[in-house]
């Protein structure tokens, strides 16, 4: 068994079977699964989020591994990758409470409560009608720059996301936000893979998706070379020249994503 417990649940669960405890928590429930049940609860008026996965049995495990698919097996995926980032620098959740028992992998019992951030509102929000009203042009390119830095930054700390879409970095608007002081967090790690280098592979998934996420938000040619600069850290003449396989690859991928949203929509 393992298990992490810091405050406020390490005093309120004293006594107590965490994995029971857990399993009692009330809040707004926002996923429910058979196999993982998502919810925000509040403890001494301070919010929280709850992941607690109940195991997904070996017929889910080989039908995602028949599909290529990696599942996801427990809360300790989300735990690793929360604390490499903050390791790394990259704005994250603060995980508050952890564990798993169980050696089979297909019915271990886990959970992870990470403190809510807020107020805030993600990338995808607040983007939404820059189309019709184009943002401030110093914000737009402090937001490209600081999503680039946090991208690379996570790569390079040899973690990927695989749910890696502007939904999923927040702003932070507990002040007001302005080009030159502003806070962005990347959250929703629970598919992310943790390893000492991040593959190629699951790298371009990354920006394919993140790429992708994007393409409605009128993101100019200028706006896109911002971000590979950033990411890459390396000058635009040497990126063009030995990334071109790379940014052919992300335009053909993430429009074979954008129609398949238009053809499918939310079925996907």
């Amino acid at each position: 068994m393992k298990l992490l417990l810091r405050e406020p649940f390490k005093a309120l669960w004293v006594g107590q079977d965490p994995f029971v405890a857990v399993e009692a928590l009330q809040g707004v429930v926002y996923r429910e699964l058979e196999g993982r049940r998502t919810l925000r609860t509040e403890v001494d008026g301070r919010g929280y989020f709850v992941k607690i996965h109940r195991g997904i049995g070996w017929s889910e495990i080989v039908k995602n591994l028949l599909t290529a698919k990696l599942p996801v097996l427990g809360a300790e995926q989300e735990l690793r990758a929360i604390e490499r980032l903050t390791s790394a620098g990259v704005a994250t959740m603060t995980a508050v409470a952890f564990g798993a028992r169980g050696r089979n992998p297909a019915a271990q019992h886990s959970f992870i409560v990470t403190e809510e951030l807020a107020p805030t509102t993600d990338l995808e929000q607040l983007s939404l009608s820059w189309l019709q009203q184009p943002p401030e042009p110093r914000l737009k390119r402090a937001l490209i720059a600081e999503v680039a830095k946090m991208v690379g930054g996570m790569h390079r700390a040899g973690v990927n996301h695989r749910d890696c879409y502007i939904c999923h970095f927040l702003l932070h608007t507990d002040k007001p936000v302005a080009a030159d002081d502003f806070r962005l967090s990347v959250i929703d790690l629970h598919r992310a893979q943790v390893r000492t280098t991040t593959p190629r592979r699951w790298r371009d998934k990354d920006l394919a998706a993140l790429y992708f996420s994007a393409l409605d938000i009128g993101l100019t040619h200028r706006d896109k070379l911002r971000f590979l600069k950033g990411y890459f850290q390396l000058p635009l003449r040497q990126i063009l020249r030995d990334e071109a396989r790379l940014l052919a690859w992300l335009e053909a991928k993430a429009a074979k994503l954008y129609d398949r949203k238009q053809r499918y929509g939310d079925a996907l």
